[in-house]
C-alpha cells in the first residue's frame, strides 16, 4: 500500500533531526518544571508551575512554520490551562474530515526512590534515555504531534485539517478537560481519527497500539474508633483495632490470599477478541510481561500463567493502597491505640465497566453493617469509566501494520493498558465512528509514576513517524470516502462526568 508522496527515508531524517535538535532541548527545559497535576498541588496557580509549561510549549508551537496554524491558550475561570492548536489540510487533504491529537503536560509528584544523580526535576540524558518527571508522560505529546504533521507537509504530502489538545489536569483524571471540549465543540468539529500520544509500549522494537483501557474507582476509606488515641496495654482486647477493622471491611472486596476482586458486579466477560490479542502478548513478551517490573529476588508474579497475567492486569479488577494516614512513621510511634486509620483506595476496572456504578458498590459494600458500629466513611476522589477500542477499520489496520514495517522492520502489535486515560472514554461515546491510534513510548523500565522515569529517545523518534504515515493514510482514506463522515452523538455535553486518571 503506497501512498504518493510518501518517503519513509525522508520522513525518518526529519523526525530525527527535529527531535535530536529541538524536542530534546525542549523537554529537557520541560522536566525541570515541577508543575503538578492540580490534585497534587492545590496551589497551582500561585506556584505558576503550569503557566510555566504551557509558555515554553505555546512557544516553540508558534515558532513552528505551519501554513495557517492557530495557536491558542484557552483558559476557563478556575480550571488547569488547555493549548488549542487548529491546523488546516494540506497539499489536497480534506478540511471537512478532522485528525484530533491528544496529550497532557501536567505531572505526577516527586514520589521516592530516584537514583541519586537524578531527581524528578532533574532531566538527566544517558545513552538513549532522558530521565525525569514527565518527558515519557506526557510532555513529547505536542512535539511529537506538531513533528509528524511538519514532517509531511516537508514532503508535499497531503494531510486532513488536525485539531491538536493538550490539557493540563489528566493525571488528576481529566476533570477540567470535558468543558474545554464543550466549550470548543464548534471549533473541533466531528474527528475521524483520534491519536493519542499517553501510553504504553510492550517493547521498543516495535509500534505498540493501546486497545483497551481499565477504569478507576478510587478514594479515601477512613474507619474511626475513638475521639483520640488510648494507652495500647489499657485498651487493646476491649477497644477495636481501627486497623483490625479497616481490613475487614477490604476482605469484602478482596481475597488477601489471591488478589481477585470478589465483587461480580466488577467482573465483565473477555471479548473473544481481547482474549486472543492477550495470548498473542503474552508469546511475544514472553517473561517481558512481569520482568519489566523490579521485582526483588525470589519473588514471584501473581500467576505463573502469562496470559492471565496479561488479562490480570488489562481486563480484571485490582486494588492497589496508594496512600495511608493516621499510621505515625516507625521512628515516633508509641504504644498507642490509634482513633483512627485510613487508606486510599484506587480500585482498577475492566474496560467496560462503567465507573459511575462500580464507585457506587464500592461504596454501598464497604459502608453497610460497620464492625462494632465504627464510624466508617469513603470519600470518591474519582470514578473513571475504562475504553474499549471499536473494531479498526481496514484503512487503519493497514496503516499501523505498514507504519511499524516501515520505521521499525517489525509489525504492529495490540494490547491493552492497565492504565487509565479518562478522555478516551468521553471520546468513544461522543465519536461513536471515530477510529483511534493510541500509542505510547511508556515501555519496559520507563517506570512513569515511579522514581527514574525516563523517556525512549528512538522509540519517540519511531512512534511520531508512524503517526506521520497513520495520518497520510488516514487523508487517503478520507478522499476515497473510508473514514466515514462522523456524527456526534445526540447529547454533546459531557462536563458532569467524574474524573479518575493514570
Amino acid at each position: 500500500m503506497h501512498t504518493h508522496h510518501f518517503n519513509a527515508h525522508q520522513i525518518r531524517d526529519f523526525v530525527g533531526a527535529k527531535w535530536d535538535n529541538e524536542i530534546i532541548p525542549q523537554l529537557v527545559e520541560y522536566i525541570k518544571i515541577p508543575n503538578k497535576s492540580p490534585m497534587f498541588d492545590a496551589d497551582w496557580v500561585k506556584n505558576g508551575h503550569m503557566d510555566r509549561a504551557v509558555a515554553l510549549m505555546e512557544g516553540w508551537a508558534k515558532a513552528q512554520v505551519i501554513p495557517g496554524m492557530q495557536v491558542e491558550v484557552v483558559r476557563l475561570e478556575g480550571r488547569t490551562p488547555l493549548i488549542f492548536i487548529d491546523i488546516p489540510a494540506a497539499n489536497g487533504g480534506r478540511n471537512d474530515d478532522c485528525v484530533l491529537l491528544y496529550g497532557h503536560m501536567d505531572k505526577q509528584p516527586e514520589m521516592t526512590g530516584w537514583d541519586e544523580d537524578k531527581g524528578p526535576w532533574v532531566p538527566v540524558l544517558e545513552g538513549d534515555r532522558l530521565y525525569g518527571r514527565g518527558g515519557a508522560d506526557d510532555g513529547y505529546a505536542i512535539y511529537g504531534s506538531l513533528t509528524a504533521i511538519m514532517a509531511l507537509q516537508a514532503q508535499g504530502a497531503a494531510h486532513a485539517r488536525c485539531v491538536i489538545l493538550i490539557e493540563g489536569c489528566e493525571e488528576s483524571g481529566s476533570y477540567d478537560l470535558p468543558f474545554y471540549v464543550d466549550h470548543l465543540a464548534s471549533r473541533i468539529g466531528k474527528p475521524s481519527l483520534v491519536v493519542c500520544l499517553d501510553s504504553g509500549c510492550g517493547n521498543y522494537e516495535q509500534l505498540w497500539c493501546t486497545t483497551s483501557l481499565r477504569g478507576l474507582a478510587g478514594g479515601n476509606l477512613t474507619v474511626e474508633v475513638l475521639s483520640e488515641g488510648v494507652h495500647s496495654g489499657d485498651a487493646s482486647g476491649i477497644v477495636p483495632s481501627s486497623f483490625r477493622v479497616i481490613r475487614d471491611l477490604l476482605s469484602r472486596i478482596e481475597d488477601e490470599d489471591t488478589g481477585r476482586i470478589l465483587l461480580d458486579g466488577l467482573q465483565v466477560e473477555v471479548p473473544a477478541d481481547r482474549l486472543a490479542q492477550a495470548r498473542k502478548v503474552s508469546t511475544v513478551l514472553g517473561n517481558e510481561v512481569f520482568d519489566k517490573f523490579p521485582f526483588l529476588p525470589d519473588m514471584s508474579p501473581m500467576n505463573a500463567d502469562l496470559t492471565e497475567l496479561v488479562l490480570n492486569r488489562t481486563w480484571r479488577p485490582a486494588l492497589s493502597i496508594t496512600g495511608v494516614d493516621g499510621l505515625p512513621p516507625l521512628a515516633s510511634a508509641g504504644n498507642v491505640l490509634r482513633p483512627f486509620t485510613a487508606l486510599k483506595l484506587s480500585l482498577r476496572l475492566p474496560p467496560t465497566l462503567e465507573g459511575k456504578k462500580a464507585g457506587e458498590l464500592l461504596k454501598e459494600t464497604l459502608l453497610k453493617d460497620p464492625p462494632y458500629g465504627a464510624k466508617v466513611s469513603l470519600y470518591l476522589e474519582k470514578a473513571s469509566t475504562g475504553w474499549n477500542a471499536p473494531a479498526m477499520a481496514p484503512w487503519l489496520e493497514q496503516a499501523i501494520e505498514q507504519s511499524s514495517q516501515d520505521f521499525f522492520s517489525k509489525p504492529a502489535m495490540y494490547m491493552g493498558e492497565g492504565g487509565t486515560i479518562p478522555f478516551m472514554g468521553m471520546l468513544g461515546e461522543k465519536f461513536p465512528g471515530a477510529q483511534f491510534m493510541i500509542t505510547g513510548v511508556l515501555g519496559p523500565h520507563s517506570n512513569a509514576h515511579g522514581p527514574n522515569e525516563f523517556l525512549h529517545i528512538p522509540m519517540g523518534k519511531a512512534v511520531t513517524a508512524c503517526v506521520a504515515r497513520v495520518m497520510a493514510e488516514h487523508s487517503a482514506a478520507s478522499l476515497r470516502g473510508e473514514t466515514t463522515g462522523v456524527a456526534a452523538t445526540g447529547d454533546n455535553s459531557y462536563a458532569d462526568t467524574p474524573g479518575g486518571c493514570c
